[in-house]
């Protein structure tokens, strides 16, 4: 549907009441779509596809509980079961599916990354500075940051303490206030941001020892 209403007004004019405060919306139709068979033509994608499926996976396929659980479920081991044992599953797979992804700084470093990058005066620091649009920037910082590349960091688990983000963070700011005056909108977008950074860090009581 659109408010965007490419029919000729010749053709609906005079027949369509125009209610006030009523939205007039246009759906096109397309000729060679049968939508009254519209139903059955989708019960007929979804058997070719679940048919595809069956001709490389036995997920369809149910199996009839242990024979051991007939008369309650009591412990077993899971390689007794055939259909475990043909998925080729293995204790050291269930293992390394507990174990964490990331380090154990890493829900709340991303919390705060996303905050930064979500706040009204990140958009100069999203992205690294384009050399083709400032031609010297390089040549002032020897150390370029932004908060793409500290997302990039934070996902390789470059960070082990909030100190090391916070490291960074800091990093982003400094570059913007040597490069910039500090008069111009975007010294003061670095520091909006980095009183806005230290107000988030200050709310996490397990980093109370983290001071600006």
């Amino acid at each position: 549907f659109t408010k965007d209403i490419t029919l000729d007004k010749s053709v609906w004019m005079g027949y369509i009441k125009d209610y006030e405060g009523g939205t007039i919306m246009q759906c096109s139709m397309l000729p060679r779509v049968r939508y009254l068979e519209m139903g059955r033509m989708l019960l007929k994608q979804k058997e070719c596809v679940h048919a595809k499926i069956r001709a490389f996976s036995r997920s369809h396929v149910i199996h009839q509980p242990p024979k051991q659980w007939k008369n309650g479920v009591t412990p077993i081991d899971p390689q007794s079961v055939d259909a475990i044992r043909a998925s080729g599953w293995s204790p050291d797979m269930d293992e390394l599916a507990r174990q964490p992804r990331h380090g154990p700084n890493y829900n709340q470093l991303l919390h705060l990354l996303n905050a930064l990058q979500n706040h009204q005066s990140s958009w100069p620091f999203l992205r690294p500075v384009s050399k083709d649009d400032v031609t010297d920037y390089y040549d002032i910082i020897k150390e370029p940051m932004d908060l793409d590349t500290m997302e990039a960091k934070l996902e390789a688990d470059q960070y082990m303490a909030p100190e090391d983000f916070i490291k960074d963070a800091r990093l982003v700011f400094a570059n913007c206030r040597k490069y910039n005056d500090e008069n111009t909108s975007y010294a003061k977008y670095a520091n909006k941001l980095e009183k806005y950074m230290w107000r988030q860090i200050n709310a996490i009581p397990e980093w109370s020892h983290l001071q600006p």
